[in-house]
């Protein structure tokens, strides 16, 4: 396993597919970041941070069924390993506390 570190748009690709809960792959993930985000994402970034996460133990997959609609070819769903909840978890504990130490205006 790789080392953890996330850089954003790895994060970004993580929370993504937290969110799919079970039905993150490519075009779903990158539809998901798109709407949640508002910027167009390209496909090609998400399947190599998707590879990255994966290598880094943050994420498993596994190849679906072969369809007629993608032309015989099966779709990889990637799902959060345990290692990733707790990237994420310990992601958002450092941004809250970083929040909440700006000083308040007077």
């Amino acid at each position: 396993m790789k080392g953890t570190y996330l850089g954003e748009f790895e994060e970004v690709v993580l929370l993504a597919v937290a969110i799919l809960a079970g039905d993150a792959y490519g075009a779903s993930i990158t539809s998901e970041i798109e709407q949640q985000m508002g910027r167009s994402v390209n496909l090609g970034a998400v399947h190599a941070a998707l590879h990255r996460l994966e290598e880094k133990g943050l994420l498993s997959s596994r190849l679906g069924g072969a369809t007629a609609e993608r032309g015989g070819r099966s779709k990889r769903f990637f799902t959060v390993t345990m290692a990733g909840t707790k990237a994420l978890d310990n992601i958002r504990e450092i941004r809250n506390r970083m929040w909440n130490a700006i000083p308040k205006p007077a």
